[in-house]
């Protein structure tokens, strides 16, 4: 008898991802071009992914050197490494058992960092109050999510759990609901106004729902991803207002907090605005944001890191997400990571001029994608590309001429998708199809990282543009 049988049918519901096929080809352009077979290009350019370090950006020097003196202590002995690195490298050791990254850590995170984590949440929140027994490192920001997720989704319920999802939105959430059977109820952000999340369409979404399912819980993404904008506060609150009265739990996706290069945009996070509004909504409103090693200036992916700050929920409900997040412990060194962004090198610090070279190095870099981007894009017929305010990617719409859009139909692949194939095939680049992040039916998309060094995206702007003119050309 075959297992598949047994298996949930909430896995076996989940579709293939059209990306697969991208993937495939990649893989397989890179194969050919490795064989010597001739391309107009010499090299695929994968942009597909919020990886900075896969898209050439280098990692944060006092990052990589405090990792290597905690794996390798001996480094200590020498004069290679600055002092303030041994000082934190000998401090992060203390804090693990028999002073070695090799063991076993505390499931919430090892308490000297979840400290830490608290300090700087504290100070990036104007002095908003916060508890370290709210915070629980674990395995990246989307387990943590996942986490979440299985507290506030009922399976045996009927009708439902929902959960309010912004459109677009990354798929990887989306996929996380539907293996525990709940429904992502989709609200749409307003592309023509900034994607501006409005209260009204969060009404909308919930109407929607009536019938289907039980809505519990909204979720946010500030920072967007993919879309790149950032809530003003005024905004904010009133998603916060929303929720209250809905009586909804809060879900903040901040991961991309430092990364905000709107001139008249500014990052606040949901936990601050919450106690900037007071009591009671400050005391009632339950919140739980997420943060991660990953993405912003950092961008240590591999190291699988992040937090979550849970905000006003019942003591008796932390018992069990307590319990929860027991069955899986985080990395020692993505700990350690974590300590290093909530705690930077500071001014006067040996190593401070170096870090502060090198971050302002890709502030500078990704300010400059950000204003190429916007300019190029927009100017080529049949694109269109909102302010990049802040994330680490462009989400243009592209108008696809109705032979192309029938051309894809044939191949049996989404019309971005077929664009996204064809820009492969023919320019070496590897973007992301927006179906793939959900949109408004008849509107097309494509995503792609603009964290890369600068001539990294010069390239793809220019690949982009003589492949968009021969595509435009060859379906009008």
């Amino acid at each position: 008898m075959s297992v598949l049988k047994e298996i949930s049918s909430n896995v076996r519901n989940i579709k293939q991802t059209e990306c697969l096929v991208l993937f495939r080809r990649t893989n397989q352009i890179k194969e050919e071009l490795r064989q010597g077979v001739k391309k107009p290009y010499r090299e695929v350019i994968d942009v597909f992914w919020g990886d900075p370090h896969r898209a050439g950006l280098k990692p944060l020097s006092f990052v990589r050197q405090v990792l290597a003196a905690c794996l390798y202590p001996q480094l200590m002995d020498g004069d290679k490494l600055m002092v303030d690195v041994k000082q934190r490298a000998q401090h992060l050791l203390r804090t693990c058992a028999g002073e070695s990254v090799g063991s076993y850590s505390a499931t919430a995170g090892i308490p000297q960092i979840v400290q830490s984590v608290s300090e700087y949440i504290v100070r990036r929140d104007g002095g908003v109050p916060c508890h370290p027994e709210n915070i629980y490192i674990s395995p990246g920001s989307q387990w943590a999510l996942t986490n979440i997720f299985k507290v506030l989704v009922n399976s045996e319920a009927s009708p439902r759990t929902g959960v309010l999802i912004p459109v677009p939105c990354h798929s990887t959430t989306i996929i996380s609901l539907m293996t525990l059977g709940a429904v992502a109820v989709p609200y749409y952000l307003r592309e023509e106004q900034s994607w501006a999340l409005e209260t009204e369409e969060l009404q909308r979404a919930l109407d929607s729902a009536k019938g289907v399912c039980n809505p519990v819980a909204l979720y946010v993404i500030n920072p967007g991803n993919p879309a790149g904008y950032v809530q003003s506060r005024k905004c904010i609150q009133e998603v916060i207002r929303f929720a209250a009265e809905k009586k909804l739990f809060l879900l903040a996706d901040e991961v991309y907090q430092d990364c905000v290069h709107g001139k008249e945009s500014e990052f606040v996070s949901y936990k601050r605005a919450l106690g900037e509004i007071g009591a009671p909504l400050s005391d009632t409103v339950e919140l739980a944001s997420f943060h991660t090693v990953s993405k912003g200036l950092m961008g240590e992916c591999g190291l699988r890191t992040g937090y979550v700050e849970l905000v006003n929920l019942d003591p008796t409900v932390m018992k069990h997400i307590d319990n929860l997040f027991s069955t899986n412990s985080c990395p020692i060194l993505g700990q350690f990571a974590l300590d290093v962004m909530v705690n930077p090198p500071q001014p006067g610090a040996p190593s401070y001029p170096l870090y502060l070279k090198e971050t302002q190095h890709i502030r500078a870099l990704l300010a400059q994608n950000v204003r190429r981007v916007e300019e190029v894009i927009n100017s080529f017929p049949g694109f269109s590309c909102q302010p990049l305010e802040g994330g680490a990617f462009a989400f243009p719409r592209v108008f696809l001429p109705p032979k192309a859009i029938e051309r894809a139909k044939e191949a049996g692949l989404e019309p971005d998708t077929f664009y996204c194939m064809r820009l492969l095939e023919e320019a070496g680049v590897l973007f992301s199809p927006g179906s793939e992040y959900g949109q408004k039916e008849g509107t097309y998309h494509i995503r792609f990282c603009i964290m890369t060094p600068t001539d990294t995206m010069e390239e793809i702007l220019k690949r982009l543009s003589v492949f968009h003119k021969q595509f435009m050309k060859e379906f009008s």
